[in-house]
This record gives structure tokens, sequence and C-alpha cells, in this order.
């Protein structure tokens, strides 16, 4: 990937320092809401500034605070499609389309109508945006973005206000049409699935900083620090005491873990994820016997909050499992003890 940028911008109180050279494939960038995931992107389109820093796409230098240089969005060969890919509401699919090309104004007819083939959104050239489905829009955004012959991709979380069956297919039909583009590709999301499901590489950030970036994969097997695991969906947590070379002692969990991996003196924390921990019929090492504190019913999986049974004081954990059918009663599947398997328990710094 041919992105890189080193940039610093306060607002209302919020700092960003974002440094990040893109690799090849898609770069996802993971954050909660208002960890400035939105704010990179804009400044990468040149739709925000930043403060001081520069930005680089394909070697050419679009921002430079030092050199003075800051190139117009519309000089930047930057394609973004907005959360709800504001559309023009007075304009027709067809001039909305139009927006998006930068070529000899002669040539612009017959590339509009290639592009409404290329979209499927044949008779629907006279429609106006709210006379479309959630799919035909998005489809439009991606049309008018696409025309462009963009450089890089922006993608500013596209399914947030989405839910459901519809989230899933417009999800599916997006990756089927961004999959021959051969340029570079950035998406920012707050949701773990979608940063899994569409980038082969993630920045995670945290407070307007950036705090990881590597292989997506993995990052979800092995986040490093507390907050990225966090930011990946894990829920189970535990301060833990060094006890040697591959042990640990889980002070919340009060239970003594052997670990695959050698345990530096910077770890702080140990985690595991929900689905990761195994039902075993016997104590023994790295086992855990249950507690049922709560029971919560997912449509296809049972999630208990559990905890150390042997041990009055410890704090619960999330555990998970799928259902066999939809009349499976939830006793017959909480065992009477629990496998912490080493491979999945995940060392973690602050």
């Amino acid at each position: 990937m041919a992105i890189e940028l080193d940039i610093q911008k306060n607002f209302k109180g919020f700092s960003l320092n974002v440094k990040l050279k893109g690799q090849d494939g898609t770069m996802g960038i993971l954050g909660a809401s208002g960890s400035g995931k939105s704010m990179t992107l804009r400044s990468i389109a040149g739709i925000e500034t930043p403060d001081s820093g520069k930005i680089v796409i394909n070697g050419r230098t679009v921002f430079d605070s030092e050199q003075k240089i800051n190139l117009r969005p519309q000089e930047r060969r930057v394609g973004y499609l907005f959360q709800n890919y504001a559309l023009f509401p007075t304009m027709t699919v067809e001039k909305n389309i139009a927006c998006g090309f930068r070529g000899d104004k002669n040539e612009m007819a017959e590339k509009v109508a290639d592009y409404i083939k290329r979209y499927h959104l044949e008779g629907l050239e006279k429609h106006l945006p709210s006379q479309l489905s959630g799919g035909q829009q998005q489809r439009v955004a991606l049309a008018r973005m696409m025309i462009g012959e963009p450089e890089v991709i922006l993608l500013d979380e596209p399914f947030s206000a989405l839910d459901g069956y519809l989230k899933d297919i417009l999800q599916r039909d997006m990756q089927n049409f961004l999959k021959d583009y051969k340029g570079d590709m950035i998406m920012v999301t707050h949701s773990r699935d979608e940063a899994y499901k569409f980038c082969s590489q993630l920045t995670l950030l945290h407070n307007g900083k950036e705090i990881l970036t590597g292989e997506t994969r993995q990052i979800f097997e092995k986040p490093q620090y507390l907050e990225a695991a966090k930011l990946t969906g894990c829920k189970n947590f535990s301060a833990v005491q060094k006890m040697g070379p591959h042990q640990v002692y889980a002070l919340d969990w009060e239970l003594m873990f052997h670990i695959q991996e050698e345990v530096s003196d910077e770890i702080t924390h140990v985690g595991i994820r929900g689905h990761w921990m195994r039902p075993a019929n016997e104590s023994g090492e790295n086992v855990m016997a249950v507690q049922v504190e709560e029971y919560i019913e997912n449509t296809f999986e049972h999630q208990y909050l559990i905890r150390n049974k042997e041990a009055d004081g410890s704090t619960p954990l999330w555990w998970m499992c799928q259902k066999k059918d939809f009349q499976e009663k939830t006793e017959d599947r909480v065992p009477a003890y629990l496998y912490f398997p080493p491979e999945h328990l995940m060392l973690l710094k602050k």
C-alpha cells in the first residue's frame, strides 16, 4: 500500500497523533467512537487539514506542513465513501454518478452509462436517492466514487447504520464490487467483525493514538496490549503475577495458568476469548470449577457469566458456546469444569 502519513491535529480538546505506513491489501482502522478514525480518513482525503505532519499517496506528497503543501481534495485522486453515502437528494442517479467524473466532459455521458451498467443500475437513471433501496443507494455511491478512477479508496463506516440481513447483503455486494479494484483501500470501523472480514492489515486507534498495527488475524490472535484486546472484542481479563517462565497466577480469577509462550516482565494481564474455553470432566492444569452467575440467551449461542466455584471472591468471566438446536436446555450445556487452552491465553501489557 502506497499511503504514508504522520499527522497531528488538536480539535476541541482532542489530540490526534497517527503514524501509519500501509501494507499490501486492504488496511483497516479499528477504534471506538471518538478515537480519531474518521478524522484520519478525512485528513487523507483533504477534507480536514492536520495542524502538522505529512501525507504521501503513491510517492506524491499531498500534505506537508513544513513544505506548505496541501493539495485540494479534487487533486488527491482519492475516492471517499461516506457513512450515509452522501448522495445529492435533488439529483438523479445519473447526475449523482456524473459528479464523480474527472475526465473529458465529452466522454462523461458514455462513462456514466458504463458505470450504471457495471453497477447494475439500469432503469434507475432518472430516479432520485429517496426512490432507491439501501442497496441501490450504496451502488450509486460506489459508482460515483469509482468513475473518478481513484488511486485510493476510503470507506468511512459504510455499514454503521444498517442491521441484520441488509447489512450482510450489502457487505457481500461491496466485497464483490471492490474485489477487482487494484488500488489501495482503507476502511475505518468500530466493528471488529467488519475489520476481520474486509481488512488484511489493521491499525488500532485509542484516544487519537495508534496502539498497534499488523496483520489482522495475528492481531486478533495476539493483541499484545490490554486495550487492543478490548478493541478486538475480548471480554475476559485478569491482572497477573508472574510465577515462572511459562506460568502466571490470574489474581482476579484466582487461577494458576501454564502459558505456551514465555512470560516477560512487562506482562500485566492475561486474557481469553469467551469462545475458546472448553468443557472438561475433571480438575487439572488450566482448569476451573464452574459456578454460573448469570445466563443470557442469544439466537444461536448460549452466553454464561461464570466464576471460579472454588474462590468466592473471584471475578466473573464470559463463556460462549453454540446451540445444538432451539429446544436445547441451558443446564444441559453447563460443564463442571472449563479448560483454558494455553495456546489461546493472551499475555497482555498495559
